[in-house]
């Protein structure tokens, strides 16, 4: 009988760390000090916002009108929702806490009441825009917004304030939104 012998690579002893080794390349300066000096800082003192379209000045009623046109124009449902201010923004009045998650499957875990039923089939803006303004003259100090929900992506697509109270005093001009 042949006997077999396995050769061993030998086993190099684990070396000293000595720490990181400096960067090869400087790292890179501020080409405009000046461009860092007019950041701003987001105020979070009377700034609150609502879904798209809070960045701008409350809407008109023409850009109203456009927004309702693209989305009879996208085929999806209109849905006029209002609540009062105590209740318009996510807080313990107005949403629902299901143990310790804030998810109650809506996009902002605020629940406000219905105007009436969503506008399924809705083809006539002049409709839309007909129950805006009924509902700005049964609710003139509640907020309202429009949100159009698509059927086929089973989503909200778009939602947005077309009433704010008159006394809200919530809202802030872009200039005024951010401090030095």
């Amino acid at each position: 009988m042949a006997s077999f012998t396995v050769a061993k690579a030998p086993v190099a002893a684990p070396k000293a760390f000595r720490g990181l080794s400096k960067a090869t390349k400087p790292a890179a300066k501020v080409a405009n000090v000046a461009k860092a000096n007019e950041m701003r800082v987001w105020t979070p003192h009377n700034n609150k916002m609502f879904e798209t379209f809070s960045f701008l000045p409350p809407l008109s009623h023409g850009e109203i009108a456009r927004q309702v046109d693209y989305i009879i124009a996208n085929g999806w449902t209109s849905c006029l929702e209002f609540a009062d201010s105590d209740c318009a923004y996510v807080q313990d009045k107005a949403n629902i806490r299901f143990g310790n998650s804030a998810s109650c499957n809506y996009y902002d875990n605020r629940y406000w009441t219905m105007w009436k039923l969503p506008m399924f089939g809705c083809t006539n803006p002049n409709e839309v825009l007909g129950e805006i303004d009924s509902c700005k003259r049964a609710f003139p100090e509640s907020y309202i917004r429009l949100v159009a929900f698509d059927n086929i992506a089973q989503c909200q697509t778009i939602g947005f304030l077309v009433n704010r109270p008159p006394r809200s005093g919530d809202f802030q001009s872009p200039e005024n939104r951010s401090v030095a």
